[in-house]
């Protein structure tokens, strides 16, 4: 197991190199876990692969139902694709195409997941690119923190707004915990032989600590040999693939 606080890009590299891929993975995906209103979410590629085509995000979800399954133990992770509406026909010709790919697969897809419904709880797996799923988790980030300064804030200007906030501080600190990154630690790199956890440069001892009891968990369970059997059941996908593409370019 590898647990980097470094360059995600170098860290990417150096486990595609050293790991190799699993078998039938095109690309590695970097996964996070999103907290939501009821269980934590799985958001994935958060950075790994700024362009992709329909068949890379097939393999996030394949590969995102694997760990939601093996690591969160969810017995059949409900799947979504980011995208900018829940209707059919909407988003832009990647969103398009692997919307009617994910329907052709075995998975427990629910179709488009508008960025807003990610934190409802009412999906396990978001599917996205790199670019924009990476946009979306420092979005959230910068939110988290924003929201943070402006109730502290709030809580310093008066001395009712103190008393509130002891009244209250035991739920605060509930809330504090489910979105503090530093119980996570890291994001798993999914689809290469081995496990590798990513973490923020800027991780704290916690962070590093949480990071690597995570990579433990992975460790433990078979999840990159499910892995590799579930994508080894989609080998027919790329053929599928090509004739959406081909068929889209001909409408």
């Amino acid at each position: 197991s590898v647990v980097s606080a470094g360059n995600s890009g170098a860290a990417l590299a150096t486990a595609i190199f050293v790991l190799k891929r699993l078998g039938g993975v095109d690309r590695p995906a970097i996964a996070v876990r999103i907290p939501t209103m009821k269980r934590p979410a799985v958001l994935l590629d958060v950075g790994g692969n700024v362009d992709c085509r329909p068949i890379n995000l097939v393999q996030f979800a394949i590969m995102g139902d694997v760990y939601a399954r093996d690591v969160l133990n969810e017995d059949r992770p409900r799947i979504g694709l980011l995208s900018n509406a829940e209707e059919e026909g909407k988003g832009n010709e990647l969103t398009r195409e692997t919307h009617e790919l994910l329907k052709k697969t075995s998975l427990n897809y629910i179709g488009h997941v508008e960025g807003r419904d990610i934190f409802h709880g009412d999906v396990d797996v978001v599917v996205t690119d790199g670019f924009v799923g990476n946009v979306a988790l420092k979005l959230t980030e910068g939110l988290v923190f924003a929201l943070t300064d402006m109730l502290r804030t709030e809580i310093k200007a008066s001395l009712w707004a103190k008393i509130g906030f002891l009244l209250a501080r035991g739920a605060f600190l509930k809330v504090k915990k489910r979105l503090n990154y530093e119980e996570y630690g890291g994001a798993p790199l999914l689809g290469i032989g081995g496990v590798c956890m990513i973490s923020h440069g800027g991780s704290s001892a916690k962070a590093i600590t949480s990071a690597i009891r995570a990579a433990n968990e992975c460790a433990k369970t078979s999840l990159n040999t499910h892995m590799t059997e579930e994508l080894a059941k989609s080998i027919d996908l790329k053929k599928l693939a090509e004739e959406i593409h081909l068929n889209k370019k001909a409408q």
